[in-house]
């Protein structure tokens, strides 16, 4: 209980921990109550790692208590199932095993972390709005076909008229035609003289390329949910929240969130558990590319021993996700100190931005995550140090490495 007994929290927090508690006595004292209780625990849990969010605390070893003795009879179904509440599940193995709580608990929940027996599939924003619109259209021409037809034969009658007054215009347009050519023959203007065109003005020279690690659009990511690549050993399929607005290419709703699906090579290099609802930083303009029959639609950092030269990257790790500040909200802006600016929106492969940047990320003897604009070529002339930072002003971190590549 050390580590609890060490947090402090706002009145707000305070007064969240309470209900949290109340509601914990509910699900032991009131049976009738636990369905809907448990339902809003599920969706609250959905976007947090704790009752808070990211600060443990009474709550949750309230919370635990209560549903702990449900989650061990509840059948895989009802756990991670299409209708189950797999974030309590996740919740109940995260609070019996974490050091943070400081529980002996001496009959686990037996939880596994790898069984997911359902995936929300990703909705294609784009092709639902192209669907709706093809769905108003064919509205639009029902509704147009039925007026035509009512009103055919009034069209008909109508037509006939304008056909006859046509007629009797063109003779009038006929007789005055020939009028005024005799009158014509007679006196002829004289031509118009053509005006001189003003000269062209020179185009405007392009504004000058702008060379910078900003161009890359790094942002707090929060992984909702990871699972392993069903046709890939080596990689995992990650659900993540990073502040996209709905109907943003290539993004899907999972839980009332705007996510996107990443793949990424970290399958044993990292437990399938350190990645369940946990905040990362993500590249979220590089070209989504499809993995294995899955499109990864975004990156995810992390900082490996750097390579020696001569030597060849085996790819064996360690690896440690860079981390940002835990109040850090998913999609903050995430940038280098010295370095802000707007980044591309897609980043153009044949640019090769990230190829140019990519190699003065690293961290320093601090495990802080910074910039070198020392080893960029491109930046010839520069060099220093620009930590890595969200817009809020948390430094992004590694747990061990320093000295280290991120990538």
């Amino acid at each position: 209980m050390a580590a609890l007994d060490a947090q402090s929290y706002t009145p707000a927090e305070e007064t969240e921990i309470q209900q949290w508690v109340a509601k914990a006595e509910t699900l032991k004292s009131s049976p009738d109550k636990q369905s809907a209780v448990l339902d809003a625990l599920n969706a609250s849990l959905s976007t947090r790692s704790t009752v808070l969010g990211t600060k443990p605390s009474k709550a949750d070893i309230a919370i635990y208590e209560a549903v702990a003795p449900l989650v061990k009879a509840w059948s895989p179904e009802e756990r991670t199932g299409q209708q189950g509440r797999p974030n309590i599940v996740r919740h109940v193995d995260f609070v019996q095993n974490s050091p943070l709580f400081g529980l002996d608990v001496a009959d686990k929940v037996a939880i596994d972390a790898d069984e997911v027996l359902y995936v929300k599939p990703p909705v294609d924003a784009k092709a639902e709005k192209e669907r709706l619109k093809k769905e108003k259209a064919a509205a639009a021409a029902a509704v147009s076909g039925a007026a035509a037809t009512a009103t055919g034969e009034v069209k008909t009658l109508v037509d006939r008229t304008k056909q006859a007054a046509l007629e009797v215009k063109d003779k009038v347009v006929e007789a005055v035609t020939d009028a005024a050519s005799a009158a014509g023959a007679a006196q002829q203007k004289p031509k118009k003289e053509k005006k001189e065109k003003a000269p062209k003005q020179p185009a405007p020279p392009p504004a000058p390329a702008v060379v910078s690690p900003c161009l890359i659009d790094l942002r707090v990511g929060h992984i909702l949910k990871a699972i392993k690549h069903p046709e890939a050993d080596s990689l995992y399929v990650s659900t993540i929240a990073m502040g996209d607005k709905p109907g943003t290419d290539d993004t899907s709703e999972y839980e009332g969130q705007v996510v996107r699906t990443v793949c990424s090579g970290l399958n044993g290099l990292i437990p399938l558990e350190e990645m369940q609802g946990r905040k990362v930083v993500v590249v979220c303009n590089l070209k989504p590319v499809k993995m294995r029959g899955i499109k990864s639609s975004a990156m995810v950092l992390a900082a490996s021993p750097r390579i020696k030269e001569g030597e060849a990257d085996d790819h064996k790790g360690p690896i440690e996700l860079v981390t940002p500040p835990a109040d850090a909200k998913a999609g903050e802006r995430v940038y280098f100190e010295g370095w802000q600016g707007e980044p591309e929106k897609v980043l153009n492969p044949k640019k090769k931005v990230w190829e140019t940047f990519q190699p003065g990320f690293t961290t320093t003897d601090k495990l802080e995550v910074a910039f070198d604009a020392g080893v960029v070529k491109e930046l010839e002339g520069k060099d220093g140090l620009g930590k890595l930072v969200t817009a809020s002003g948390g430094v992004c971190t590694v747990k061990s490495l320093s000295g280290a590549q991120v990538r």
